[in-house]
């Protein structure tokens, strides 16, 4: 709760001057029962009716008083804890971004957006809960019983017994709640990740008449999450009968034991009707602090979940390199090997090299390694052992703005923006729009991007659901083309393109793009056989490796791809 918690410094002095407020408005409220007390056993016997007015008339200011305090303490409070919660919430989004791709596969993605929304909302209610009612609350319990200890010691020692255990129930069922909602979030997570993967593949599930079976899985997890929330609700849900319990029977006692003393005259009438007034207002605040407490335990569950974000280490820090006098290649391996899961290799002892300007082709079946190979370049990942060069460096070496810079990357499946066609490739880099529409060209995009309504400024649907998949691959090769990286990859990117638009691609990606480093990954034989370097893998191995002619003489597995998908060898 640190970390959580120094969000509240920079707004201390707000919550100091709403704390005030706060005590003001509590003294107010605890000094109307003494008012009360005065009127019967004073001005009504006396029959002073201008005291009673006085009185009453200054019962009546205090009243608005405590409540234009507590009004204005409680926009105050949210106020800070809106705030607060921005700031968090920008952090934290911010830290997210700095996480490692094998950080962000511990966490999941789904749950990084129950963190960011869900946990978030959850830290707001308790530090805007604990502004309003944690501050007033103890202020009108402590008040309350000071004050009834100079009214009837007796009858305080029974509303400071009940106090006490009333507190201690509340204690112990928040901290059988804590756990249980951190339980819950986590069923949460599980919800949000189903609803992610329902929205993405919308259109395969439809396909495939998946509807029942994915409705099953999201009652499932919804189920799931519904039962954690009500073991966390059923243990939270004693706080409150708990309380009134106790603090009822606590009432009873005290009326009889006032009865007694007033039958007996050692209290008067205005005293117990004043303690009857404290005893009510600390009933209330009491109640109030029951509620409270399951905000609170909502709340610190959550701020652990986000803490244990933003107090992720920094997995991939730049090394200081040791031999900046012997270079490597532009682009390489030397026995690199690497895991995704620690238990068997998806890459195993590869090694390469590819000088600047020339093409890198990477072939192989699904799950061969070759967009682990990318990923590990990128530094989306560090190896586990071996050196991994980029720009004649190892990528350890380079920082990430620096590393990531020199790439143009099209990934498989990639997203694209509900905006603009020039937002979909400037990609919020603000890009010049020649630059753009260059790039456009070179994608073989512009002929159907002059087609669209209003061209570069035609707004697409979400994830590019008005554009056919050839479209909107070729407007991420745009994307990727846009900022004239020095090193293009493009990973399966031709494979929604026909052969003569992908021929024209390549063409055009030499003519335009004469110095780029290109790195090709492709199922096809045709896409990479003008490759001046090709790897073909398989189970994370890099079996053979050579241009198009000497693969085709010294590997069977190229040979046979080969005749199989061009009908024959030259």
């Amino acid at each position: 709760m640190k970390t959580i918690l120094s969000y509240l410094r920079p707004h201390t002095p707000r919550v100091a001057v709403g704390v005030t407020v706060k005590f003001s408005a509590a003294v107010q409220e605890l000094l109307l029962p003494l008012l009360l007390a005065h009127i019967i056993d004073d001005c009504v016997p006396a029959k002073d009716l201008s005291g009673v007015f006085r009185a009453g008339g200054l019962m009546l200011v205090m009243a608005f008083g405590a409540a234009f305090c507590n009004i204005t303490a409680n926009r105050m409070a949210a106020w800070v804890s809106m705030d607060m919660t921005r700031q968090l919430r920008r952090d934290l989004y911010q830290r997210t971004l700095l996480l490692s791709q094998a950080q962000l596969d511990r966490f999941s993605v789904s749950s990084i957006v129950s963190r960011l929304t869900n946990d978030t909302y959850n830290v707001h209610q308790m530090f805007d809960k604990i502004q309003r009612g944690g501050i007033r609350a103890p202020m009108l319990v402590l008040g309350g019983l000071v004050l009834t200890f100079f009214q009837a010691p007796p009858l305080a020692l029974v509303q400071l017994t009940v106090c006490s255990a009333t507190f201690f129930a509340i204690w112990l069922v928040t901290r059988q709640g804590i756990p249980r909602y951190t339980r819950a979030q986590e069923a949460v997570d599980t919800v949000v990740r189903i609803l992610r993967e329902n929205a993405a593949g919308v259109r395969v599930i439809k396909a495939l008449a998946c509807q029942g079976r994915e409705r099953d899985r999201f009652t499932a997890a919804s189920h799931t999450a519904k039962e954690a929330e009500e073991a966390a609700g059923s243990v939270m849900a004693a706080a409150n009968p708990l309380s009134d319990f106790l603090l009822n029977l606590g009432l009873v006692l005290v009326v009889l034991a006032g009865a007694a003393l007033v039958d007996r005259g050692w209290m008067s009438s205005g005293q117990i009707v004043a303690f009857l007034s404290y005893f009510t207002i600390i009933q209330t605040a009491t109640l109030g602090l029951a509620k409270l407490f399951v905000k609170f335990s909502k709340g610190v569950a959550s701020a652990r979940r986000i803490e244990e974000v933003l107090l992720a280490p920094e997995e991939q820090r730049v090394q200081v390199s040791e031999d900046l006098a012997s270079p490597g290649p532009e682009l390489g391996m030397k026995d690199v090997s690497f895991s995704y899961l620690g238990v068997e290799k998806d890459l195993d002892g590869a090694s390469f090299q590819l000088c600047k300007g020339k093409t890198l082709g990477i072939l192989g079946p699904t799950g061969a390694g070759k967009t682990t190979l990318v990923s590990l370049l990128l530094r989306l990942y560090d190896a586990n052992q071996g050196v991994v060069w980029v720009g004649g460096q190892d990528v350890s070496t380079l920082g990430r703005e620096k590393l990531r810079g020199r790439f143009g990357v099209v990934f498989q499946n990639e997203t694209l923006l509900n905006d603009s066609v020039y937002e979909n490739i400037s990609f919020l880099r603000n890009l010049p729009r020649e630059g753009v529409i260059a790039a456009a060209k070179t994608a073989q995009a512009w002929e159907f991007i002059e087609t669209l309504p209003g061209g570069l400024d035609a707004r697409l649907d979400i994830r590019g659901a008005n554009l056919s998949g050839g479209q909107r691959q070729r407007l991420l090769i745009a994307r990727a083309l846009a900022a004239r990286p020095g090193i293009l990859i493009l990973d399966s990117a031709d494979s929604a393109l026909d052969y003569r638009t992908a021929a024209a691609l390549h063409t055009a990606l030499r003519r335009d793009f004469p110095g780029v480093t290109l790195v090709v990954i492709s199922e096809r034989v045709a896409s990479l056989r003008e490759a001046d370097h090709i790897l073909v893998l398989e189970d994370g191995v890099i079996s053979a490796q050579g241009t198009h002619q000497e693969l085709l003489h010294a590997c069977k597995r190229y040979r046979r791809m080969a005749e199989l998908q061009m009908g024959g060898l030259e």
